[in-house]
């Protein structure tokens, strides 16, 4: 049997009630101008030292770590009953505050100059030896320590994200509310629409066979609240999402969602601009210059590879296709004649880079689709490349004039549909960025994209699909553009873009229903579908419904980049694996025969 055991078998240990305690202060707000007042801690022991003839304790709560001291001298059935005392013992103390001996303080802690001298120790509950050690930084793994999630969220780090998502949540319903919005809540069971990602379905037992849907977001249901006439929407809501997970992902996600009536995105980009503002001048101190920069779709595309630009650093894109046309490269010959494109980014001063690294690179950008990448090193009598051979002087020449290349540059070039060139040289761009240092700490760089195409072409399903939502309004200009070149059509949406991670995005709505007729025309829908879908809100549209447009923020995403956390599994109290399961209460399960059978549901599973 372990100590931990034996002390917890032990009747030496006797487990006390408050009997009317009343603690005093939490364990980290003591400070010397405390010396000499009687005072009444409770928490958690941290650990316990054993100096001979004195036993020192760190006493913690989630405010902090206070240093208490059992002296025989002081009390001689204190300091007995605390030779029992292990790590995560729940325990109250009375003492008295005094300075810690000269030289003795510690500077790490906010209560180091002082400590508390026990005259008397109630043992509130014991603790079985904890799977890690609950400190600012364990080694335990991802698994672990959601399983002992409650263990896990004893860490100081741990509940300072959740402390600062609080004040988070508290500061953005002030921010709205003072500017009129209302806070109002909207079903979780629901219909299934189509939202871009499966619906998580409840099975109704009163209605046998027909199911709720959990929303992905509440998009119908603000813009009734606008026909309504609330004018001013917003709702800190829970979404969920059937959908493949990754760090910034969550089956079950927290959304701040906005809705406002007669708007334009004009009013839109400095409302979200002094939000953000108020969070990260309140929790981090940090000023952000506003205006935002905004980047039309197209744009960010043409310049970065992705509509999610990362502005820290450069390694802009630059086309060389004009240059190279007629070239007898045959990698960019054939693409061009596919109608494809040639770009390239420069990384200066690359030299760094091995052989072995640059491999590396033509295998990393293979995964986007790229059926390869070329590379050329500049050095002072030209190009050291594999394809220098193929390209004449005169396009080399050309290539680094464009590309303001200098001896120890080296150039990357991907041949193919401007879709996979972008998505290429845009994910190598990243990789390239982290890999040579290139992406400065503690910098927070914003922007809008705007202007998306307000549909794309679905090969699988031949036909058109909303790039966003099929509720997008598109700009007045490309409207007649609509029924002849949907592609070209250009849509009122706009995202917030933090460090290459989209934080939020929204639209101007579509608020007459002769043109939402035409988008559901243009997107295959025909008006049964629609009336089955959606016809609450085509309903509603033909009942002086106003101009109106929102936004929604992945509140997890926002506070994961503002905590600096790796995964937005470390800013969610109890979140679920990657396989959308919860270790610690073993969620999903398997439900008991008796209540399929009330909802009429048969299970049968694989093999059987």
């Amino acid at each position: 049997m372990d100590q931990e055991a034996k002390h917890m078998e032990s009747p030496s240990i006797v487990l006390e009630s408050l009997n009317g305690w009343r603690r005093t202060h939490d364990c980290g707000s003591l400070r010397p101008e405390h010396v000499g007042r009687q005072v009444v801690l409770m928490g958690w022991v941290q650990r316990r030292r054993d100096h001979g003839g004195l036993i020192f304790v760190d006493l913690r709560d989630r405010e902090g770590i206070t240093q208490i001291v059992f002296d025989p001298q002081a009390d001689a059935e204190a300091h007995e009953t605390a030779h029992a005392l292990r790590s995560e013992y729940v325990i109250a103390v009375q003492g008295t505050v005094r300075a810690r001996p000269e030289g003795m303080a510690n500077p790490k802690l906010r209560t180091g100059e002082i400590e508390v001298l026990v005259y008397d120790l109630k043992i509130l509950n014991v603790a079985k030896t904890p799977p890690f050690l609950v400190e600012e930084e364990t080694e335990a793994s991802e698994s672990v320590r959601l399983k002992y999630r409650y263990l896990d969220l004893r860490r100081p780090s741990m509940q300072a994200n959740l402390r600062l998502r609080h004040r988070a949540a508290f500061l953005t319903r002030n921010y709205f509310a003072e500017r009129g919005f209302i806070e109002v809540e909207t079903p979780v069971l629901t219909k299934s629409t189509p939202e871009g990602a499966r619906d998580y379905l409840v099975p109704s037992r009163v209605n046998p066979g027909k199911f709720y849907a959990l929303p992905q977001s509440p998009q119908l249901f603000k813009q009734l609240l606008m026909v309504a006439g609330f004018e001013r929407y917003m709702q800190i809501v829970k979404c969920f999402r059937d959908e493949d997970l990754r760090a910034d992902r969550q089956p079950e996600f927290t959304q701040l969602d906005l809705e406002m009536s007669f708007i334009d995105e004009e009013d839109i980009y400095p409302l979200i601009e002094g939000w953000i503002g108020v969070l990260f001048k309140d929790l981090l101190g940090v000023d952000l210059p506003v205006p935002f920069p905004r980047l039309p779709y197209r744009e960010a595309m043409d310049r970065y590879g992705t509509d999610r630009p990362d502005l820290r650093f450069g390694l802009e894109l630059t086309d060389c296709t004009d240059i190279v046309r007629g070239c007898d490269f045959r990698v960019f010959r054939d693409a061009l004649e596919r109608g494809g494109a040639v770009k390239s980014l420069r990384l200066p001063d690359g030299g760094r880079l091995s052989r072995k690294d640059l491999d590396d690179l033509v295998q990393y950008a293979q995964e986007f689709g790229a059926k390869g990448m070329a590379w050329a090193k500049l050095q002072p009598d030209g190009w050291q490349s594999p394809i220098a051979k193929f390209l004449p002087q005169s396009v080399r020449d050309a290539v680094t004039e464009k590309m303001e290349g200098r001896p120890g540059d080296i150039l990357f070039f991907v041949a193919d549909q401007p879709a996979v060139v972008h998505e290429t040289l845009g994910n190598v761009r990243t990789r390239l960025a982290h890999q040579m240092g290139l992406v400065p700490k503690g910098e927070y760089r914003f922007c809008w994209v705007t202007h998306f195409p307000l549909l794309e072409w679905d090969a699988d399903e031949k036909r058109y699909v909303a790039v966003h939502h099929p509720f997008t309004s598109p700009l007045e200009e490309d409207m007649d553009l609509l029924e002849v070149d949907p592609l070209k059509v250009r849509s009122r949406a706009y995202d917030l873009v933090l460090n290459g991670t989209e934080i939020g995005g929204g639209s101007i709505r579509i608020h007459r229903e002769d043109v939402q007729k035409r988008i559901f025309a243009a997107l295959g829908i025909g008006e049964r579908e629609a009336r089955e879908k959606f016809g609450f809100l085509l309903d509603a549209l033909q009942y002086g419904a106003p101009p109106h447009g929102g936004i929604a923020f992945g509140f997890d995403r926002l506070v994961m980049l503002m905590t600096g956390a790796s995964s937005i599994r470390d800013v969610i109290a109890f979140p679920k694996t990657q396989k959308a399961t919860c270790l610690m209460s073993g969620a999903p399960s398997e439900p008991d025969v008796s209540q399929l059978l009330e909802l009429c549901i048969k299970v049968e599973k694989e093999g059987r």
